[in-house]
């Protein structure tokens, strides 16, 4: 593992934006790459792309502009996040791969935990299927592999979300990462359009009868992240 993952506990959300930021802006090619790991108390984020439409009722949850690709979603307690300030040009390989390995770090805690993650094509994250989360047969709307494939609607028919995904890369470096939601209070992803889609179901490792603690889960995301975006 290139990558020792740092668990900076539970913190706020918009001073850990400016430290990703101020990371990213002052480091060199010499800078150690990083993968932060914490837990925030509950904030929706919206990315470039977020309308505010896609908020319904935030209530007294606060939001925070990003500049981060993607829509709204929610970070709170029991959700383990996870941040990789790496240099691409230094691990090697570009946008591209680097989200596909962030999802197969997914994939691979979820399947340490008894749960089979699926990709959705359109859609970045990871997914379950809510009847039979431990399912391995592939989904029909997994992302096509022919070159030419024409791009189609998201189908997010009984499946439900379990982890998000929103980037940003700088100068070939990244910021942001991905959520994994573990035992959560999920009622604020129903005031929102869950990235930015209608009626998208958000789920976590408790509900689909998975009981595990936050820093056990916040450990084996952090081991697989550092072994997957390894150069």
């Amino acid at each position: 593992m290139f990558l020792s993952p740092q668990n900076i506990g539970r913190v706020d959300y918009l001073p850990t934006y400016e430290a990703m930021q101020h990371f990213t802006a002052t480091r060199t090619p010499d800078t150690p790459d990083a993968l932060w790991v914490c837990e925030h108390p509950a904030v929706y984020t919206q990315g470039l792309a977020g309308k505010s439409e896609h908020i319904f009722n935030r209530a007294d949850i606060p939001v925070v502009q990003t500049n981060r690709g993607g829509q709204v979603t929610y970070h709170g307690p029991g959700q383990v996040v996870a941040y990789p300030l790496l240099d691409l040009n230094r691990a090697g390989y570009f946008v591209k791969e680097y989200v596909y390995r962030l999802e197969e770090a997914v994939i691979r805690t979820l399947l340490h935990f008894g749960v089979t993650g699926h990709r959705v094509g359109g859609a970045p994250g990871i997914y379950v299927r809510m009847d039979d989360p431990q399912s391995h047969a592939l989904l029909p709307q997994r992302p096509a592999r022919a070159l030419n494939a024409a791009p189609v609607a998201p189908n997010f028919t009984g499946l439900g979300k379990i982890a998000a995904l929103g980037i940003k890369v700088s100068r070939h470096c990244t910021y942001h990462g991905m959520a994994l939601n573990v035992a959560m209070d999920l009622e604020p992803f129903s005031r929102i359009n869950p990235c930015g889609y209608a009626g998208l179901q958000t789920v976590d490792l408790s509900t689909m009868g998975v009981c595990v603690a936050w820093q056990e889960a916040a450990d084996v995301l952090g081991q697989k992240l550092a072994s997957y975006l390894a150069p």
